[in-house]
């Protein structure tokens, strides 16, 4: 049965990724909530995502990346702190902004030059990253000021064909947003609580 069950979530990863691909918007889970994406490097599929969304182009989406790999291609001139945040707590909760190579379209980031990034852990996510073999511009899967989305069928409800795909991967664990941080002049600030705190980011840093 469980083979079964990885053979149906590994076709619906091929076809959610080729859609994508296409430049398609897809439903998935993650770790945290479900997220709503498409490819972080096509400017249509972003503003596809945003209307779908509801969500004004003015508020920046934050990306998904498969490895810390991926994340160098589309990032510059991280630093040591920001480096220590990204390996004791990727992948995982924490979105941690940086800045961005050209590679990324200006609407993703309101044309500033950072955006938040995450490693989701999440099979299935991370799997449908690597299949997409990019970044993801990903944002939870609710319209916009409606309750984080963490049922697909209330997410389908919402959102219904303005969505290409919809991946149903259970219950997501951890069922809250990701901590976002921002390091500026090398100290962490928090922009929005989430399942990591700030007691957790002071330990590792030793602050």
């Amino acid at each position: 049965m469980e083979k079964k069950l990885e053979a149906i979530e590994n076709t619906e990863i091929i076809k959610a990724a080729q859609i994508i691909k296409n430049g398609g918007v897809v439903v998935f889970p993650t770790d945290t909530v479900y997220g709503i994406g498409a490819s972080a490097l096509n400017e249509d599929a972003i503003k596809k995502l945003y209307k779908a969304k509801g969500r004004p182009l003015n508020k920046k989406t934050c990306v998904l990346v498969s490895s810390i790999d991926m994340l160098k291609q589309v990032t510059r001139n991280i630093s040591d702190v920001e480096y220590k945040l990204i390996n004791e707590f990727l992948p995982g909760p924490l979105t941690i902004t940086l800045n961005v190579k050209n590679i990324i379209p200006k609407i993703l980031t309101n044309y500033e030059d950072f955006v938040g990034f995450r490693i989701p852990a999440n099979k299935i996510a991370l799997e449908l990253i690597e299949k997409v073999g990019c970044p993801l511009a990903t944002s939870s899967a609710n319209l916009a000021g409606e309750p984080t989305g963490i049922n697909i069928k209330d997410i389908k409800n919402a959102f219904k064909d303005n969505v290409d795909y919809y991946i149903d991967g259970g219950k997501c664990e951890i069922g809250m947003p990701s901590t976002i941080v921002q390091v500026i002049d090398e100290i962490p600030h928090i922009i929005r609580k989430g399942s990591i705190t700030e007691k957790q980011i002071a330990k590792v840093l030793q602050v």
